[in-house]
């Protein structure tokens, strides 16, 4: 419908959404169909240490505060959707969005997310978990073709986002730009009904 609305569907009961990037603070409002400013003037919004900071605090306790607070800013502002948190893995320094993630450590990652999800959550605010899966590098995301093994993909990559799935229920997920195993993401049959839907029980 638009740069950050989704127009909904009234046979599925699903409402019109609004949402806003991003993992670490709602984002200065969009034009409609392009990605320049609006210009707002009688409005504001925090800009929030990246998570690559709270991730290296180690701490859950400030992770939750964390996601209580961008869950308040993004209710205040009428966005239904927060496009975050980031739990990709860190495996290269040159990685562009490593500032949005939380680290090299899957567990670190998982762990720091599942408190941001539920203090978010409890705001009305549905959490958008991303970049489901393997988007670890900027350079190529759009047609990159990644291989890797079934232990890596779940000891490794997958191991975030299950965690949260299992322990936060997040209420919604953001596909990734990349392939995997030659087919993109957002329709691989192996990565969305195989695991997110079957092995992980994920109904968002």
């Amino acid at each position: 419908q638009s740069k950050f609305t989704s127009p909904g569907c009234e046979r599925l009961g699903i409402p019109e959404l609004s949402m806003s990037d991003g993992p670490h603070g709602v984002r200065m409002e969009i034009n409609w169909n392009d990605w320049a400013h609006a210009g707002w003037t009688n409005d504001y919004c925090t800009a929030f240490p990246a998570l690559t900071c709270l991730g290296a605090t180690w701490n859950t306790d400030m992770a939750a505060k964390y996601g209580k607070n961008v869950g308040e800013e993004a209710r205040y502002r009428e966005k239904d959707v927060l496009l975050g948190p980031g739990v990709n893995i860190y495996r290269t320094p040159l990685n562009g969005r490593n500032f949005e993630y939380m680290g090299e450590d899957p567990y670190l990652s998982g762990s720091m997310a599942i408190p941001y999800i539920k203090a978010l959550q409890k705001n009305g605010v549905a959490a958008c978990i991303k970049h489901y899966i393997l988007n670890d590098q900027e350079e190529f995301r759009g047609h990159v073709d990644v291989k890797v093994s079934d232990r890596a993909l779940h000891e490794i990559y997958l191991k975030p986002f299950a965690m949260a799935i299992k322990e936060a229920d997040p209420w919604s997920i953001m596909g990734s730009y990349n392939r995997y195993n030659g087919m993109q993401n957002t329709h691989n049959k192996f990565l969305i009904n195989d695991i997110l839907k079957k092995e992980l029980g994920y109904k968002g």
